[in-house]
């Protein structure tokens, strides 16, 4: 099962796996890396009906679905974004497990960089009971990728608004404080985060703030 369309690799792009790239945030993802000239995305979309929406972007596709086998997924991948996200559902069944079976696939292929979006609060669950439940769900994730011997970065968010980005952040391992972030600068970040000269096996806390994006 490869990918959906008439593609050529294109040997000096990298091909960069979307996992939830039908979300709100995964498109932006898809969208940065569609203009890029180091990377190629690869939306993965679950269902069959999804793919059109891409393909008109001479966007490349692969169907799978995180409740299932997603082995095939990865083949022909170099790189992953893993953005995606249940909207609170299916939070084991999606954001623990889904997001577990894409690190064995990668694991199993030797991806060479797994960008994981997670959540602020995610290295302690208990602190915010209304999101217990989402939050151990992203922790359980975040952990297993860490385990995974997989060269990693994990990107936590505080909360996800829709507005304009300003290509301005703050970040740190730990911010010990709450906040907001567009959509926007967090696909920025994710983006920027694939580049092999960025983190390796980090985890960041970010916020709307007056740093530009960067990893200098």
């Amino acid at each position: 099962m490869g990918f959906k369309g008439n593609f050529v690799k294109n040997n000096d792009m990298e091909n960069i796996l979307v996992v939830g790239a039908t979300g709100t945030t995964g498109k932006k993802v898809v969208g940065l890396l569609k203009t890029s000239q180091y990377f190629e995305p690869v939306a993965m979309v679950r269902k069959e009906s999804q793919v059109e929406e891409f393909l008109v972007q001479d966007i490349k596709t692969v169907v799978g679905d995180l409740e299932e086998d997603v082995s095939h997924t990865v083949l022909d991948i170099d790189k992953i974004v893993f953005a995606a996200g249940s909207g609170g559902k299916k939070v084991v069944e999606v954001d623990q497990e889904g997001a577990k079976k894409i690190v064995d696939a990668a694991k199993a292929t030797g991806i060479r960089k797994f960008v994981m979006l997670s959540s602020m609060g995610a290295d302690q669950p208990e602190k915010v009971p209304e999101l217990k439940e989402y939050l151990e769900a992203k922790q359980n994730a975040d952990e297993y990728l860490q385990a995974s011997s997989l060269p990693y970065v994990i990107i936590r968010p505080g909360s996800l608004t829709n507005e304009k980005g300003t290509g301005k952040i703050q970040m740190a391992k730990s911010l010990d404080k709450r906040g907001s972030i567009s959509r926007e600068d967090v696909a920025k970040v994710l983006t920027k985060a694939l580049n092999d000269d960025g983190p390796a096996n980090e985890v960041f806390e970010i916020i709307a703030g007056n740093d530009l994006i960067s990893w200098n």
